[in-house]
């Protein structure tokens, strides 16, 4: 199993893990990330590609791969993925490069492994 698809399995796992305990501060945590995420003057795409950029800041895997995830779900295309990585390198300096292989790994497996035209 890849690093991608075993952070996956183990969110999974503590999700369901923290459901079944009826972790109170884990719903909150829920709730307040439906509200964040929600389309406002910012759409749901865009707050997702500012946590992509984030992520990386904070050398966050999971966090890359969820938020790249759903950018991607959102709509967002390969090259808005690939500029919030950016971003987010620009903003984190030299070690958000090391971040930024494991993004675009999950860009890879998201958007497949050959360069779209316009890149």
């Amino acid at each position: 199993m890849d690093q991608i698809e075993e952070i996956r399995r183990r969110r999974r796992e503590a999700h369901a893990r923290l459901v079944d305990l009826d972790s109170k501060v884990y719903k909150a945590f829920l709730a307040m990330e439906q509200a964040t995420y929600a389309d406002g003057a910012l759409t749901k795409k865009d707050k997702e590609l500012i946590a992509v950029g984030i992520s990386v800041v904070q050398d966050c895997a999971s966090c890359m791969e969820w938020h790249v995830t759903q950018a991607a779900k959102e709509g967002a295309t390969e090259r808005e993925v690939l500029e919030a990585i950016e971003v987010g390198m620009e903003m984190g300096g030299g070690p958000a490069t090391v971040s930024t292989r494991f993004a675009l790994d999950v860009m890879k497996k998201i958007f497949g492994d050959t360069v779209t035209a316009g890149i």
